[in-house]
């Protein structure tokens, strides 16, 4: 074996044990979301009372009540969706563009039409306060 063929083979080597680990650590998203899993909701300031309300007009159909899920689309209090991993960016790209299913088996998520940028910000700050009250920062 060349030492090249063994780098190769190292790399992915690491690569399935990585990916068995995530597999097994729970952060492969795979489950469907249960009414077990329903979030402590926060008292909301008027902003994010404000970001509630475009929420549940624009994506609580999938995303479910308080951003728990259905089963239509994942819950977004969820520590996959926690700032360091989803920032807020993917957040307002994924509602102007679309997203790709890449956490869960719900599928591809659509744009949304008709939602601003000022109006997915409101409904990010809204799912951020929901994620702190549920321990995830």
């Amino acid at each position: 074996m060349t030492r090249q063929s063994s780098t190769y083979a190292g790399i992915g080597v690491v690569a399935v044990l990585g990916a068995g680990w995530y597999a097994v650590s729970g952060d492969g998203g795979d489950t469907a979301p249960t009414s077990a899993s329903a979030p402590i909701v926060p008292v909301l300031t008027k902003e994010h009372e404000k970001g509630r309300i475009l929420f549940d007009t624009n994506c609580a159909a999938c995303h479910g009540p308080n951003a728990s899920g259905s089963d239509q689309g994942p819950p977004l209090v969820h520590r996959i969706y926690e700032p360091s991993h989803h920032g807020d960016m993917a957040f307002l790209l994924a509602a102007r563009q679309g997203v790709r299913s890449h956490h869960w088996r719900f599928g591809n998520m659509p744009a949304i039409d008709g939602v601003t940028e000022d109006e997915v910000v409101q409904i990010t700050a809204y799912v951020r306060a929901l994620q702190r009250a549920n321990g995830i920062n």
